[in-house]
This record gives structure tokens, sequence and C-alpha cells, in this order.
């Protein structure tokens, strides 16, 4: 095989623009598929910051302490080797990313600033503003146009990937794409294939993802015998705000920054917010966590948020709200350090966040789960060997996955501000990953027989055929608002049994309506409505995946919680001190510490579940009290 191999990387967020420039700075070709133009990739949404032990506010942090709080903050069930690797990287990649011209915010010294985000003690987040995302996407993209330049990287925006093409032995030979301007369909050889394609947040109707996210790559994927593990473990974050076409998301940095979470102490209390004086402000995250306050991991904040408005009515005016709260914070300094989500609010609410509390409720916001992809593990370090091609692997040999699309680094419950460096290490990895599978390769994708490439072709021609003659009553944009409206409902904050079999069965009678839906549109160019009603069978098949493995995992972890199946209360703070705790701690951790792995059958999803590997650090319970 020649030295320079041509790859294909789907998606232009953080996770793929760093697998390509991992591939091309080793000389290699690739293509860069993306549904959007890639400055428009939904890593430009990422607000708050990016994790990092650099410690410069000398407060001893480490490495090993952001390991430990990853995995606690996942509940430990992550992949800890990976999660391991990743703490590690993570100083070089801040700094990398400084080099690069990324515009952090430093203090007065000129030294790197960090803020606290959730779920940890120190301050660990180096932030851009409150438009981080932003700065490190153009930072890479800048980098990518390099390469760009130099004829290594060909962009192909606005192509949607469809599928993989595989040889006889199933190792993935290249890729299937749409043109979403012209509706050509056309292959893509390649020697190894990442899906670096985000979340499935539209699965969920309205979300604080960007409405691309619909989860169709990793469907298809999953589709195709890809696994799809720990679908059950869905993200709410605790502070968004609501919108008719889609949620927006409020940062985790406006509570490092010092916000405040409280509700009027008088059940339905109708005064200005500004009226109510601090005795009868209500700050129940700082009453019951006093240690970390508002500052818990997510899911805790956000189950207390849903219990005050659902479960003890004390939202505002009665409805689902609570205040986020700043204006104790002087506006020269907000507008130093959050300004970008303090114009958001304002934007879209109409209210100056400086002067006047902000209105927030959870909304979902990312996915835990996604492909499983696996890591060779050095046995002295506990890291991911570098260049190993099992590296962010799937079980398709030749495709690889790589961002909020894998599994791998989060468990149970993300930590804010591990998801850009998750994006850009599993990037980091993913490539050399890919280059070093292709070169253990004895045959080539590009010297493969054309047959593969054109019978893959001709499958997606013919589906597109069929799909465009469909005229049956259903709309499909109407399915999509329903399956949205009973996942948010059923496999959000709170779950319960009975809900997600009902979930299970609503979901597969909407599969069933997909058979008559009308395409609404036969246009030859620009379909929209052609591409998303493929899309919306791949959305079906993962809601299934996610109702069908909440149902199964009997236990509350992380983001997963059911009250029928949650531990009581330990007698102390520390629940290390109530040994009849421990005990029935140790017992469920010892029966669900295990990774929920999917796999396609058409009479449904196939659940088991796997054993975690050999653990860097061994488990505790979470307790933030």
């Amino acid at each position: 095989m020649a030295a320079a191999a041509r790859f294909t990387v789907v998606g232009g967020g953080l996770a793929g623009l760093m697998t390509t420039i991992k591939l091309a700075e080793a000389g290699h070709q690739v293509d860069v598929l993306s549904l959007v133009p890639v400055k428009r990739s939904h890593s430009v949404c990422a607000q708050g910051g990016i994790n990092g032990a650099v410690n410069t506010k000398g407060e001893g942090d480490h490495p090993d302490i952001h390991v430990k709080d990853t995995l606690r903050g996942g509940d430990f069930l992550a992949e800890q080797v990976s999660v391991k690797g990743m703490c590690y990287a993570a100083p070089g990649i801040i700094y990398l990313l400084d080099r690069m011209g990324v515009t952090f915010n430093r203090t007065p010294e000129g030294l790197l600033d960090f803020r606290r985000f959730g779920g940890t003690l120190h301050n660990r987040t180096a932030f851009a503003g409150a438009t981080t995302g932003q700065q490190l996407l153009y930072a890479l993209d800048e980098q990518v146009r390099r390469y760009e330049a130099e004829g290594k990287v060909t962009k192909y925006e606005y192509w949607e990937w469809l599928g993989t093409v595989k040889d006889e032995s199933g190792r993935c030979i290249g890729s299937v794409a749409m043109d979403l301007r012209t509706m050509e369909i056309r292959t893509f050889p390649a020697e190894a294939v990442c899906l670096a394609t985000g979340g499935p947040g539209i699965v969920f109707g309205r979300s604080t993802n960007s409405i691309i996210n619909t989860g169709t790559a990793a469907g298809r994927a999953y589709m195709e015998g890809a696994l799809y593990a720990n679908g059950e473990f869905i993200q709410v974050h605790p502070t968004s705000i609501p919108g008719e076409d889609k949620l927006r998301l409020m940062s985790e940095s406006v509570r490092g920054e010092g916000g405040r979470v409280w509700v009027p102490r008088k059940k339905g209390d109708t005064r200005n917010p500004r009226e109510i004086p601090e005795s009868e402000r209500w700050y129940f995250l700082e009453e019951k966590y006093p240690k970390y306050k508002n500052l818990v991991p997510r899911d805790v904040a956000t189950r207390e948020i849903f219990m005050v408005c659902r479960d003890l009515g004390m939202g505002l005016g009665g409805r689902d709200g609570v205040y986020l709260d700043v204006t104790h914070i002087p506006a020269k300094t907000l507008d130093a350090k959050i300004k970008g989500v303090m114009e958001i609010y304002e934007k879209f609410v109409g209210d100056d966040p400086r002067h006047t509390p902000m209105v927030i409720f959870p909304g979902m916001h990312y996915s835990m789960g996604g492909l499983h992809v696996s890591f060779e593990a050095d046995p002295r370090t506990q890291t991911p060997v570098d260049g190993s091609p099992v590296n962010q692997s799937t079980r398709i040999p030749g495709l690889y996955a790589a961002g909020e699309a894998d599994y791998a680094f989060h468990g149970a419950n993300r930590l804010g501000a591990n998801s850009l460096l998750s994006c850009i290490y599993s990037g980091m990895i993913g490539g050399p990953a890919m280059a070093s599978f292709a070169k253990n390769q004895t045959t080539s994708a590009a010297a493969m027989p054309e047959k593969y490439f054109a019978d893959a072709k001709k499958y997606w021609q013919d589906r597109f055929a069929t799909i465009k003659q469909m005229n049956g009553a259903e709309n499909p944009y109407q399915l999509a608002k329903e399956l949205g409206d009973v996942m948010t409902e059923n496999c959000t904050v709170v779950r319960y049994n009975d809900r997600l079999k009902k979930t299970v069965e609503r979901i597969r009678e909407l599969k069933q309506r997909w058979n008559s839906v009308n395409v609404l549109d036969t246009g030859v160019v620009a379909n929209r409505a052609l591409s998303y009603t493929n899309q919306l069978w791949n959305m079906l098949e993962l809601g299934e995946v996610i109702a069908t493995s909440a149902l199964l995992r009997d236990e509350s972890r992380g983001a997963h919680y059911k009250p029928d199946f949650s531990l009581p209360e330990p007698k102390s703070k520390d629940p290390r001190e109530d040994p009849s705790w421990m005990d029935q701690w140790r017992a469920r951790h010892e029966k669900w510490a295990k990774t929920t792995i999917a796999t396609y059958a058409s009479q449904g999803p196939q659940i088991s579940y796997q054993d975690l590997p050999t653990p860097v650090l061994d488990p505790e319970p979470r307790w933030y009290a």
C-alpha cells in the first residue's frame, strides 16, 4: 500500500477536525463530509470551556484528580483507560489550542484563566468567554484549511453520510453519501472511515442540540453491525430556556462564575424577583449541598430542580422554572467572562440577565451513550497505546467513531467541559489508529473491486427512489414530533418501567406508521423532506435502543434515575459511615456496573451487558454534600 492513503471523516466538529488533522499531518488524503458548513458544526454551540488539570491557580490539582472526578461523576461506568488517557492529555491539549491562537481568557498576570465547573472542587476549566466551542472550532478549522490548501483535505459540505461500503469479509472500505443540494448519490472509497457525527438530540424533539443532530449516522452504523452502548444515559442539562423551535443552553459557566439557583420560599409568590429579600429566597442547591453548592454534577442539579418544580410545586408561578441569578455580579465582570450567554438570554427572552434573574428549566442536552468503541491499554500506564489500530474502533473493521458519537468517556453522566476535551482527544488517538489499521491491511480499499461500490450505491439509489414514491397519509415531521414528545416525557429526568414499556410500544407503532409516510416533496434538488424521511427511520431505531436500554436497567445511576429502584438516603452525609447502606450500594454496583450493549435485529434491539474492564480507580459511592 502506498504511504499516502485516503480516508473519510464524517462530521466537521471538533472530533472530526482533529481526526482530520492527525491524518493529514501524517501525509494522508482526507475527505471530510459534513451536513453543514464545517464552521456551523454543533461544536460551535459549546459555551463554557474545556477541562484540564493545569493547576495555574495553585490548588493542587492534578490529572489523577481529574480522572477521579470524571469517573466518579460518571458513576464509574466510563471506559476507564480512555478516561485516564484523556485526563493526562488534557493540559497539553489546552496549551496546543493556546498556541493555535484560541483566545482563552487570561488572569491579570497573563496566565490562562480557569473557572470551576460541576463535579469538581478545582478551577480546571479553560474558557474563551462563553463561546469556547466556537473559538476552538475556528482554530481547528484554520489548521485544516492549511492542509486543504496543500491538497491533502477535501471538504464536502452539505453532504449526508448514508452508510458504509463493505467487502465480502465485512470490512468497511468506504462510504455512500448524498449531496443535499443536487441529491446526487456517490461513493467515497476509504482505507478507514470515522463517524464524528455528534449526538441524537433531535430524537427527543426539542433539545439544546442543533437541528442537524438527529443521530442518523450512528443509527445507520448500528443497523449495519456496529454496537450501540449505554444508550439509556441521556444528560438533561439543569439550565436551559425553552423555545418554540428548540431549547437554548444557559451554560454551566454561569454557575461557575457565581450564578445562584433559587425559588421563593413562599409557594406561589408572584413578586418581582428583585423585590424578594434574601431571607425569603430558597437557595435549595446550596442548602442541600453546602460543599459543592450550585456546582454539583448536572444529573444531581437537574433532579433537584425537577423535584422542586414537579414534586413540590414550587416552580415559579406554579410552573416549570427556577431562577438562575447573576444580578449580584458586576455587569462588567459578566461581560468579560460570560457575555455570550448573557446575549443569548437577552435576545431570546427579552430580559437583561445582568439586572433580572433568568428563568430556566432542565432540557435534553447530551448523550453519554453512543457507538461502542474499543481501546488497547498499555499495561504500564493504563492509557491507550499510541497508534494502536484498536483505539476508537467499532465492531465493523475499518469503521471508527469519535466525539459524542462514541460512548467511552462519560459513563452514566458527563461532567461539564469534558465534552470538548473528549472530542479533541478521541480525534487525536482516532486518526493515528485509522492510519495504523490501513497500514496493516494487505489490500487497499482503492484496489477493491468496483462491484462493492456499485452495489452499495445502487442500494441507496433504489431506497431513495422507493421513498420518493411514498404517498401515504402520515407526515414524517408529525411522526418525529410524536417521537420527541414520548421520549422527552418518559426517557429524560425520571423513569418508570410502565411508561418505558409504553414508550417502546409507541416507537414500534411509529415504525409501522413510517411505512405509510407521505414524502411531501418529490423534487430532484434540495429535497429536505426526502432526506429527512430516511433519517427518521434511523431516529426511530435509536429511540427504541434508548428506551429499551432504560427499561432493562433496573437501578438509578447518574442520569438514569428510576425512583422505584433507588437506594434510600444514607443515614450520614458521608455514606461510608453507614455500613448497612454501603452493603446495599456494593450489591447494586456489583450487579449493574456493566456496559449496556445493543445489537441490531429487525424485531428490536437485542440487549446484553459487558463487564467493565479492570478499573484504574476502585469505585466508591457518589456524594456531594
